[in-house]
């Protein structure tokens, strides 16, 4: 139910996500998602956005350490933008729903905070490691994040990833010259 709750958050937003559509996607038996989150849907949108966070923060980290920033950053637009196209423009990021509307879910709210700061962290100190300071490695992740969270509601809104290919070229244009200086 957390998965299907997160494909359907990315896809429509949680105020237009029910609990019987999360049900019906996950093929559940109704009672069971009062079981699973006897607190409701306010539970289970801060739950679907923290393992969301976690996936997405795994991917990071794992990227990092096998591949380095320059080939995580082009992986995680090129999911992004894959992900645009198959779903016809209605993917974005699972974690931003939650923050995006977050003011009913106060808990929901601060699983995303959480993990946008995780990602950070994971992607700051990846560029520490890598000789930049701590407050440039800081910037640069924050910048990362952003960037391509911005870039996916202007893809949504064009239906177009061209925002995104604008944004993986300057991104890794800032990050290869910042490296280089390094």
């Amino acid at each position: 139910m957390l998965r299907s709750a997160a494909l359907l958050f990315r896809e429509r937003g949680v105020e237009a996500t029910s609990l019987a559509d999360v049900i019906e996607h996950a093929g559940a038996p109704r009672g069971s998602i009062y079981h699973h989150f006897p607190r409701g849907k306010p539970q289970l949108v801060e739950e679907a956005t923290r393992t969301a966070g976690a996936l997405m923060g795994s991917m990071i980290s794992r990227g990092l350490a096998a591949e380095g920033p320059a080939a995580t950053l082009r992986a995680i637009i090129g999911g992004f933008r894959q992900q645009l196209e198959a779903t016809d423009y209605t993917a974005g990021c699972p974690v931003a729903p939650a923050a995006l509307e977050g003011m009913n879910s106060p808990a929901a709210l601060v699983a995303a905070g959480e993990s946008f700061t995780s990602w950070e962290d994971t992607i700051a100190a990846s560029l520490w490691q890598r000789g930049l300071s701590q407050e440039r490695s800081r910037g640069l992740a924050t910048m990362a994040i952003a960037s391509f969270e911005g870039a996916l509601i202007i893809a949504k809104a064009q239906r177009s990833t061209a925002a995104l290919d604008r944004v993986e070229v300057e991104l890794l244009a800032w990050l290869e010259a910042a490296l280089d200086a390094s």
